[in-house]
């Protein structure tokens, strides 16, 4: 039983220190909302966040998922549910700042304790000159049709003068 005991705490610390360290370098919480309440432990709720693209200066990627209370989400060991929504916004003039190829991945981040993970991954319309970009879930055994996608035209932002950049142009082909 002691065996059992260190591996449980074992597993425990590693899932705050990476909880620690998604707080350093991952999205912004915006709010969370209770949904299902629990009488000793969490409560199950959905959680907002937002996420810089790291490729594309001046937008934004604010998308909820479910969080799971109970004991298992508290320890961080709750399967979460694939049930995500984004909404992409541009919030000042639109730079990219490199090439990427279609469907590159924005952001990811685990939703169960192995194999699953919510993804957010960006393409071009290039006919449109529109940044794409769709959230979904994937599981290693079995993945999940549940999606959600958004949409940014580039347009000019103020007073700015400078040309508008086609997304076409940073398309690795």
């Amino acid at each position: 039983m002691p065996d059992l005991k260190a591996a449980l705490i074992s597993v425990a610390v590693c899932l705050a220190l990476q909880g620690a360290a998604r707080a350093d370098d991952g999205p912004d919480l915006i709010f969370r909302k209770s949904t299902n309440f629990k009488l000793l432990t969490p409560n199950d709720k959905l959680a907002t966040y937002a996420i810089d693209d790291p490729l594309v200066e001046n937008v934004v990627c604010n998308y909820t998922v479910p969080e799971k209370g109970g004991i298992s989400g508290m320890v961080g060991a709750a399967e979460q549910t694939s049930d995500v929504s984004i909404s992409c916004r541009q919030y000042g003039p639109i730079r990219i700042r490199d090439k990427f190829a279609q469907g590159d991945v924005v952001f990811s981040e685990r939703r169960s304790l192995l194999f699953k993970r919510m993804q957010i991954v960006r393409g071009c319309d290039v006919k449109r000159n529109v940044l794409v970009y769709m959230a979904y879930s994937d599981k290693l055994i079995e993945g999940s049709p549940k999606n959600s996608t958004s949409a940014v035209p580039i347009q000019p932002w103020g007073g700015n003068a400078d040309p508008l950049p086609k997304c076409a142009d940073f398309l690795n082909n």
